[in-house]
């Protein structure tokens, strides 16, 4: 695998690629992340990862600092995984003079993570139109845990016209069915244990959905009410419809049950997708 630091030296290794799979990553790289590297693999016969802790993304306050950075861990990883390259720039790379220029994100972008987190996906979205730019990849994968995330990156390549096709990785868990995620490293002993209970409120309101309760409301309440009985400090825990985001109207779209919450000092996100009855 080759590690190249800088925009030039990464589109020079790449010139003349005829299929480019990319794989954005922040580090402190899990199983989670290696699936989506093997998903990439199956689309291209060339797979770049990306590493870099994006300072826009992160509000005052948030744990940029503190987060994870296990840099030689990922590399051994990323090789064994087979990934080609990964593109590892210094944060004066990609932002040598200040970032005025962001992505005007829609409103939906203000809402679930983006109400408790002001200005984030504006700093993702701005990052990864970055690094599509300089990538160039034919198709981006993007694990599926971070619903919002991955339906705002969609519209932004749709609506700006981005020749890339965005694939989406499933969620991969723990055995006990948390979500793996960067973060979770940050749980102590006792919040390892009780920390599967926000997929298991998920997965309760997915079942009565199924089995036909449309009070959304109700569910959300009691699923959100349970977690604060144990200690949680919940963001939101709602029903959207999958596609778009919104509060679910009188069809029967597919829906998608999500939710994000705080156990302690580590905020913990997940959802659950269900087809349409």
């Amino acid at each position: 695998m080759e590690v190249l630091r800088t925009i030039s030296a990464l589109r020079a290794r790449l010139k003349g690629e005829g299929g480019v799979a990319f794989v954005p990553t922040m580090g402190n790289l899990h199983q989670g992340h290696l699936e989506l590297m093997r998903i990439a693999r199956e689309h291209a016969g060339c797979v770049v990862a990306s590493l870099f802790v994006n300072r826009l993304q992160f509000g005052q306050g948030e744990d940029f600092d503190r987060y994870p950075r296990t840099f030689d861990e990922d590399c051994e990883k990323l090789g064994k995984a087979g990934v080609d390259v990964l593109f590892a720039p210094e944060e004066a790379e990609l932002y040598p003079v200040l970032q005025e220029v962001t992505v005007n994100l829609p409103p939906i972008a203000e809402e679930l993570c983006g109400a408790s987190r002001p200005g984030h996906f504006r700093g993702m979205a701005t990052v990864v139109l970055k690094l599509f730019n300089i990538v160039q990849p034919h198709y981006a994968v993007f694990g599926k845990k971070d619903c919002q995330q991955l339906h705002l990156v969609r519209k932004m390549v749709s609506q700006l016209d981005l020749p890339i096709a965005i694939v989406a990785g499933e969620t991969v868990r723990e055995a006990d069915g948390l979500a793996m995620s960067s973060r979770n490293r940050y749980l102590t002993e006792a919040e390892r244990l009780e920390a599967p209970r926000l997929h298991y409120n998920l997965e309760k309101v997915l079942l009565a959905l199924a089995a036909g309760e449309r009070d959304f409301r109700r569910l959300e309440t009691e699923a959100r009410q349970d977690l604060a009985n144990r200690g949680w400090k919940v963001d939101y825990l709602e029903v959207r419809e999958a596609e778009s985001l919104a509060r679910p109207g009188f069809s029967e779209p597919k829906l998608v049950v999500l939710g994000a919450a705080w156990l302690g000092k580590t905020r913990l996100i997940d959802n659950l997708e269900m087809n349409g009855f």
